[in-house]
């Protein structure tokens, strides 16, 4: 889109509701709302004010702090219910989070961005205010929501826009898609300066980064793909590093429709994230065969 056409008042507006939705549970005062988006303090006021009356943001009477409002957990919500399966994937991702001790998720590609659709806790229980952050569906972020599809679509997401500069090793990326594929799930090893990237990447108009910073937020960035776990690496001895294991669900059209993901943020052994992986890819049948979906017949497009 033209930058001549962009609404910057409304820029700011969503700037600010993208920051309180990354953060969910965290309250911010005026002050720090207007340091950190920079967005001058009585403007940054009348913000608030205006999203507080609303219903967007909830404002509490003595700190005067904001925090995500009703009318933002609704949208979340109405987020879910944009996907059939969203529903089945919270009742089954429950058991899950609690046999593993950590949160579960299931998310999915909306328009032109990753929603989280629900987030469960380790004990179980749901994480409401999780449910509608959102994250820019564009390299280097997003290859699960199209790894389990057809070739097509990972081409198409390929030539997306990235959100910051990265490298691609196409030979390496055929190996992961392939390998996920075969295996059934996606096992990702991200170190903790990754993971903090990827949190604050949420919301994030990388977009609109001076080059420069660009530049060096991409330097951060691994290679495409080079997060993924392969084979031969889960069957050395030893533990490895593992942040998360996804798996896919699929609609009745046998297309992808959703990422369910089991965080560990550990050193496990490969037997154990063996397991693991096997136990969300039945969650994730089960949610499948719970909204009528079923498998694809492997194609190289569509």
């Amino acid at each position: 889109m033209s930058s001549s056409r962009r609404s910057p008042p409304t820029q700011r507006v969503v700037a600010l509701l993208d920051h309180v939705v990354a953060h969910p549970g965290a309250r911010f005062g005026l002050s720090e709302l207007s340091r950190t988006l920079q967005i001058s303090k009585p403007t940054c006021l009348g913000i608030v004010t205006t999203l507080t009356e609303t219903g967007w943001l909830d404002c509490d009477a003595e700190s005067r702090t904001y925090a995500v409002g009703p009318a933002l957990v609704s949208a979340g919500r109405l987020a879910r219910q944009a996907v059939p399966g969203a529903q089945a994937a919270e009742r089954q991702l429950a058991e899950l989070a609690t046999r593993y001790q950590q949160p579960c998720t299931a998310s999915a590609v909306v328009g032109s961005e990753i929603v989280v659709l629900t987030s469960v806790r380790a004990d179980g229980r749901i994480a409401a205010a999780m449910a509608g952050s959102r994250y820019p569906f564009a390299p280097p972020v997003g290859l699960m929501y199209v790894l389990w599809d057809s070739d097509a679509a990972v081409e198409r997401w390929l030539r997306i826009r990235p959100t910051l500069p990265m490298t691609l090793d196409h030979a390496h990326l055929r190996k992961v898609v392939a390998e996920c594929r075969a295996r059934g799930y996606l096992v990702e090893g991200l170190t903790e300066v990754g993971a903090r990237l990827h949190t604050l990447m949420a919301g994030v108009a990388a977009y609109d980064l001076p080059d420069e910073v660009r530049g060096l937020v991409g330097e951060m960035v691994s290679t495409l793909g080079e997060r993924v776990y392969l084979g031969a690496e889960l069957t050395a001895r030893g533990k490895h590093p593992t942040h998360l294991l996804a798996a896919p669900t699929y609609g009745s059209d046998g297309r992808q429709e959703m990422v369910l993901t089991l965080y560990v943020g550990d050193s496990i052994t490969g037997a154990e994230i063996t397991r693991r992986g096997k136990a969300l890819m039945a969650t994730a049948e089960a949610v499948t065969e719970e909204v009528g979906g079923m498998p694809p017949r492997r194609k190289v497009s569509a």
